[in-house]
């Protein structure tokens, strides 16, 4: 029978997780499988991929099938390249010690993209961030000024009172003067009560 590397579903509903297992075809997708090689965690990012590398390359250079999803899991990880360069190995093309340095160095440039990769989606939830910050800012200054502008106290009148005075100071140094004789007066009338009083 044929035997194929494939998915097997287990973890609780809407939040799956996946076994990669080596199984007989015809077994049912979450039965009796050969050998567990590995899981594949899809619901965060990135996806957590936890693979036995010797043992799939293994499986697959003595006749196992990846399915669709699996052999991209295997590409995305260097899998499938690593089994390429063993079966130029076998076949006497290239020797083992530079089928180890190409891996090695496809391994190196896949950390940088990943790390490159990382970098961007950082910066990018930072702008995202910043741009977020500053809308909320936008929209609070706006309420304010809708706030104050509500409760504006009215002040028309106040400066109405105090431009006057500036522009008549004469007139008003005259309202003094004529308000101080009257003030006197009063006095004076009041001086002759108190002469008769006394007579």
């Amino acid at each position: 029978m044929a035997v194929k590397i494939r998915l097997a579903r287990r973890g609780r509903k809407r939040m799956a997780i996946y076994d990669i297992v080596v199984a007989e075809s015809s077994s049912p997708r979450d039965g009796k499988y050969i050998e567990k090689i590995g899981s594949y965690n899809p619901n965060i990012d990135p996806a957590r991929i936890v693979l036995q590398a010797d043992r799939a390359v293994h499986w697959l250079m003595v006749g196992a099938q990846p399915s669709d999803t699996t052999r991209s899991i295997f590409s995305h990880e260097g899998i499938m390249l690593k089994k390429h360069l063993q079966v130029g190995v076998v076949k006497g093309a290239i020797t083992q010690e530079s089928a180890d340095e190409k891996f090695n160095a496809w391994k190196e440039d896949k950390a940088n993209r990943v790390a490159g990769t990382a970098d961007t989606k950082d910066q990018a939830k930072d702008k995202a961030r910043q741009e977020r910050l500053a809308a909320e800012q936008k929209v609070s200054a706006a309420r304010a000024e809708a706030i104050a502008a509500k409760y504006k106290v009215e002040e028309p009148v106040v400066e109405a009172a105090e431009e006057a005075p500036a522009a008549d100071e004469a007139p008003a140094a005259d309202v003094a003067a004529e308000e101080t004789p009257v003030a006197e007066a009063p006095a004076a009338a009041d001086a002759p009560a108190a002469d008769e009083t006394a007579a």
